[in-house]
Formats: structure tokens, C-alpha cells, sequence
């Protein structure tokens, strides 16, 4: 029964997976909306806007700065994860 439910499961991720990825835009299609609108914006005025010369440096830091520190904070939380689910256990009651 739970061998069934979970082959279901994985079945429809799956699809749902490949569907997603199929409909996606050609990667570096210069005409996207991000590269139409967003990205000559970041270019042309990241020194006024931010005072920072490098661009990249602006984008993660200055106009994407909360998205950048909320992933890495979920990165973190996941590695802490990791670590309490892998540890062992030296109490006697087995592995952990």
C-alpha cells in the first residue's frame, strides 16, 4: 500500500516536473521581459542608484538583497537539517 501511494506520488511530480520544463522560454532569448526591461535598468544605473561600480556586486547585495539573504538562510536551516538527521546517537539507544 505505501510502496503504491509512493510510486503514485513520484509518478505526478514527475509529470508536473516535465510539464514545467517543457513550457519554460529558450534560455538567453533576448527578448524575455528580464532582459527587455529588468536588466538595461540594473546596468545603466546601478553607480547612481547604489554607489557600487561592480554590477554584480549591486544586484546581489543591493537590489536583490533580501532575496539573497533569505536563500541563504534556507540553505542553512537545510544543512543544519542534514546534520541532526544524519548524527548518531551515543545515548544507547541506537542510531539516531
Amino acid at each position: 500500500m505505501n510502496r503504491t501511494v509512493g510510486i503514485i506520488v513520484i509518478t505526478i511530480f514527475g509529470t508536473l516536473l516535465v510539464v514545467s520544463a517543457v513550457d519554460f522560454k529558450p534560455w538567453g532569448d533576448p527578448l524575455q521581459p528580464a532582459s527587455v526591461h529588468v536588466s538595461p535598468r540594473y546596468i545603466e544605473r546601478t553607480l547612481e542608484e547604489t554607489g557600487v561600480p561592480n554590477v554584480v556586486t549591486s544586484v546581489l547585495a543591493d537590489y536583490r538583497g533580501y532575496d539573497t539573504l533569505f536563500e541563504t538562510s534556507v540553505i542553512f536551516t537545510a544543512g543544519i537539517v542534514v546534520i541532526i538527521l544524519l548524527r548518531r546517537q551515543t545515548d544507547g539507544k541506537g542510531t539516531g
